[in-house]
């Protein structure tokens, strides 16, 4: 995140009755499949030529057309340059997905909110056209927001949404008729100063989801800072009094309490930025990763009795290859190499590398991969923020997006799309193909459309937006235009979209890992929504399948650890599977 000199700190789906009736009984052997319409042949698309556009910006073109404030001031406050998250959503239960971009101020400082301006909401109507549905929804949240988490807390079947600010955050419960209620107070969180990212997570296993939040520095508005030259700068982190995070316990009765001391984190103050949950030694309970800015991460391994051990030194997690911390800002975990576990990927400052962490299993911990992935020298000139892995053109391996965008001011970039003095810090973004084994290609001119575009990118957030079977992208951009990517890629597979869904909590199950079984081979995800930098997902476990025409079965485990095998789907379909209704098994399939 943003860097001075450290040595100079004064310079620098809802589940209703119907449906869920519908699940259960559904003539699927081993769960259910929902067929969406598949466009034409699943390899419909390959061949079509080696530079062919893999994204189009379809912002304007379906009326998402939310512009981000900052309300800079020219104080060069470090608060200014740090958002915008967006979250992909169903609010309103008619089985798409809307969006929900955070906003800052038209005047940072000026009051804690600003009814001018708000966080937004748009509604996907059912012609692929977004509306604005912010007034009358009970979202427009008018404080400096960062970032937004996603997740039922009260297991009725919709989704709620949690909003990281600067000041106050604020929790938001679906009303179940596309409305929400502010119940920060009644549920009693109360999370203060300045948050970044947060993810929703059941840490205890007692099937209602908890929430991480990821807390970055004590901030002072009246600090000011200088680059080497003398002119005003924004501070970097070393600058203020690092935060310790929040994790916040669902008391299944609508309230939350703060176990930040029981859990282990409050002996730790780090200025974090990202956070992903999974379960990364393979215990059957959910951890949790935090990227640090300027400090070494933390990999939080769950003791599944309501603490956790900070892992993350010891596992080769916390510094890069060469022992030193570094900018850590957005984070997303995927199995690169398909080998069954969870890698981490994250973004970091110019002048450093990006990094993936590979995960050798319980015994080898994780191993800094980066230079020989091939994703070392290219990221080294760019600030990488918000981050996704995405099979884009459904080959069976997972690809990665970075969103760029500088914390400090340099020369503005040719062709930089905001206007100064926030030019100088505006980057293109950049995408890697996977050649299958966890070696990356830094993809130009296939992706000119989501990377050649000069912004302040920061959050993103990944789903299947039109329904047609691959994943697009949304990018929030700071103080500018916020974009669509439409996936245009040509297909090189089949694919496969799995909701795992436990009736008994009427909701997602969060945390659950699907393993596809095709033949000899193995696909592996995990069901999050919470990761990339201030952003949230949808968490549908999505799969390129590369050639394979049939899939044998699918092997759900529990995030309570019950493994349960489902009968094989058939490919281009968004698959419905439901807890019970599978065989029950104690190995891999």
């Amino acid at each position: 995140m943003p860097l001075n000199d450290s040595k100079n700190e004064t310079a620098p789906w809802r589940f209703g009755a119907p449906l869920l009736a519908a699940l259960l009984t559904a003539t699927l052997v081993g769960g259910c499949s929902e067929e969406v319409e598949a466009p034409g042949e699943d390899i419909a698309r390959e061949g079509q030529g080696r530079h062919v556009a893999y994204f189009s910006d379809i912002s304007q073109d379906v009326g998402l057309d939310f512009v981000h404030e900052n309300g800079a001031i020219g104080r060069r406050w470090l608060a200014e340059i740090s958002p915008a998250g967006v979250a992909l959503f169903d609010f309103d239960q008619d089985d798409d997905l809307d969006v929900y971009f955070t906003n800052g101020h038209r005047r940072l400082g000026q009051s804690e909110i600003d009814e001018s301006c708000g966080n937004r909401l748009f509604r996907q109507e059912d012609n692929g056209m977004f509306v604005d549905a912010t007034r009358g929804s009970g979202l427009g949240d008018a404080h400096y927001s960062m970032g937004v988490a996603i997740g039922d807390i009260d297991n009725d079947g919709d989704a709620d949404v949690y909003v990281t600010n600067l000041g106050q955050d604020q929790l938001f419960r679906n009303d179940g008729d596309a409305t929400f209620e502010n119940v920060t107070r009644s549920a009693n969180v109360d999370v203060d100063g300045w948050s970044s990212s947060a993810s929703f997570f059941d840490y205890d296993r007692d099937g209602f989801l908890d929430l991480y939040v990821v807390r970055y520095v004590e901030w002072n508005p009246e600090k000011v800072c200088y680059s080497q030259a003398g002119a005003l700068e924004y501070c970097g982190p070393k600058a203020f009094l690092s935060a310790h995070d929040a994790l916040l316990h669902n008391n299944r009765d609508g309230t939350f309490s703060d176990v930040t001391r029981r859990g282990g984190m409050g002996r730790v103050a780090s200025a974090g930025l990202g956070v992903v949950c999974d379960d990364f030694n393979d215990d059957g309970w959910i951890d949790v990763y935090v990227t640090n800015d300027l400090a070494a991460n933390n990999l939080w391994i769950n003791q599944g009795d309501g603490t956790f051990r900070d892992d993350a030194e010891l596992s080769g997690a916390a510094y890069n290859m060469n022992g030193r911390a570094e900018a850590g800002m957005g984070v997303v975990a995927a199995d690169f190499d398909n080998d069954g576990d969870s890698d981490l990927f994250m973004t970091h400052l110019g002048q450093e590398t990006n990094t993936l962490y590979r995960n050798n299993g319980v015994a080898g911990g994780f191993v800094d991969a980066t230079g020989q992935c091939g994703l070392a020298v290219s990221s080294v000139p760019y600030t990488g923020f918000g981050t996704v892995a995405i099979d884009v053109e459904l080959d069976g391996d997972m690809d990665i997006f970075v969103a760029n965008g500088r914390v400090t001011q340099q020369t503005a970039l040719s062709g930089a799309l905001i206007p100064a003095p926030f030019d100088g810090l505006a980057e293109p973004n950049l995408f890697y193909a996977n050649d299958g084994t966890g070696s990356f290609t830094l993809l130009k001119a296939q992706t000119a459309a989501i990377c050649d575009p000069v912004e302040v990118s920061r959050g993103v957030a990944a789903g299947d937006i039109d329904a047609d079977g691959d994943i697009d992208l949304v990018v929030a951009n700071l103080h500018g235009a916020s974009r669509l990517y439409r996936n245009d890629a040509p297909r090189q597979g089949a694919w496969l979209a799995v909701r795992a869904v436990d009736p008994r909590l009427n909701r997602d199950a969060i945390g659950a890992r699907v393993t596809v079984a095709c033949g000899e081979r193995r696909f592996h995800r995990s069901v999050s929504r919470g990761f990339s930098y201030l952003s949230s997902s949808d968490p549908r476990a999505h799969f390129g399948l590369g050639p394979i025409r049939e899939i044998d079965s699918i092997q759900v485990r529990w995030p309570d650890g019950l493994t349960e095998r489902f009968a094989g789907v058939p490919v281009n379909r968004a698959a419905v599977l439901v807890r019970g209704t599978g065989r029950g098994v104690d190995h891999e399939p």
